[in-house]
């Protein structure tokens, strides 16, 4: 049986689950997107998003009430 668990929640202080991390692959990926990129163009990416989040249109959420 595999158990789940919300590592946003249990995993601020670090992983729980060590080796049976379901998302232990991300690490290295995300290590060698560090360091080979600069931070010149992390900081242009950043700015990218967030100029193309303004530029979108408001989403508008209408809520659904209990009839």
């Amino acid at each position: 049986m595999e158990n789940t668990i919300n590592c946003a929640e249990v995993c601020v202080n670090g992983c729980v689950l060590g080796d049976k991390c379901p998302n232990k692959g991300y690490v290295e990926e995300t290590s060698k997107f560090i360091n080979d990129t600069s931070l010149d163009k992390m900081l242009e990416m950043a700015e990218e998003a967030m100029m193309k989040k303004r530029m979108a249109p408001p989403k508008w959420v209408i809520p659904e009430f209990p009839e």
